[in-house]
């Protein structure tokens, strides 16, 4: 059995998986959960990785997060406040819907779940030209093959999902669960983007495997700020022990090259 397609079965544990050629990801219709796409060489996740798929990892591998060990992932509030119960089962300490953004993950916790699919975080470089720099030969309409764009949704930001002047998209965060925004939306809520992926902009922070020392970048914003930063040039970096409730992550796969 090739890598390929050992890597389909265990995403096939995971969840559905769908292969998508660059001519398909053109179409407007929107793909199966736990879909790849072919993006500048390497096999993209077109979404974050969902709590199903780590519920599913959890059950066959006995994956415990640290913040199941340790009481709970973080919220900012007036300082970083660890809420009990909030972990990426029960991102807001109740109970989520499988389609929902895994989080309160570190970096590492998310490099493991990426390796054990036959995978690996992206890094920082390959994030940057997947989510700003069309590729697909027939991109549908308001994407242009090899226009570099502003924002990962493309000329603007209007189609993701932040704190304000983004999409009209509530968010699942129970009410008063925040003091700030209204949480994140399931996979997929959003129109694709640029390289038919979906909210490389917006929605949660993305793990990139990219930092100096025990800093990791995370890429492409997070419901808790506004359209701005998911522009190319934001890079933020956080320590990769971080699991809080607006970080999430997507897997990539390389391609075996022939002998």
């Amino acid at each position: 059995m090739g890598s390929l397609h050992r890597a389909i079965f265990r995403w096939s544990v995971l969840g559905i998986v769908s292969i998508l050629s660059s001519a398909v990801i053109a179409s407007s219709e929107r793909p199966a959960l736990g879909t790849q796409v072919l993006v500048h060489g390497l096999m993209w996740d077109v979404h974050e990785v969902t709590i199903g798929q780590v519920r599913h990892l959890a059950q066959r591998q006995g994956f415990v997060s640290r913040a199941e060990r340790e009481g709970g992932g973080y919220v900012y509030e007036a300082g970083w406040v660890q809420k009990k119960g909030w972990t990426w089962k029960t991102p807001y300490g109740g109970a989520a819907k499988d389609e929902e953004p895994a989080v309160h993950l570190t970096f590492d916790e998310a490099q493991q779940i990426c390796q054990y699919a036959g995978k690996r975080l992206p890094r920082d470089e390959e994030w940057v030209r997947a989510a700003y720099l069309e590729q697909r030969p027939s991109a549908p309409a308001g994407f242009i093959k090899g226009q570099r764009y502003l924002y990962p949704n493309g000329v603007s930001a209007q189609r993701s999902h932040c704190l304000s002047g983004c999409g009209p998209y509530v968010g699942r965060a129970p009410q008063g669960a925040l003091d700030r925004g209204v949480g994140h939306v399931e996979v997929m809520t959003t129109p694709a983007g640029v390289n038919g992926l979906f909210d490389m902009g917006g929605n949660v922070w993305e793990w990139v495997d990219s930092g100096d020392g025990s800093e990791r970048i995370t890429r492409g914003a997070s419901w808790w700020y506004g359209p701005d930063r998911q522009r190319e040039l934001d890079v933020a970096t956080k320590p990769r022990d971080t699991r809080v409730v607006y970080i999430g992550f997507r897997c990539v796969q390389d391609l075996k090259q022939p002998n």
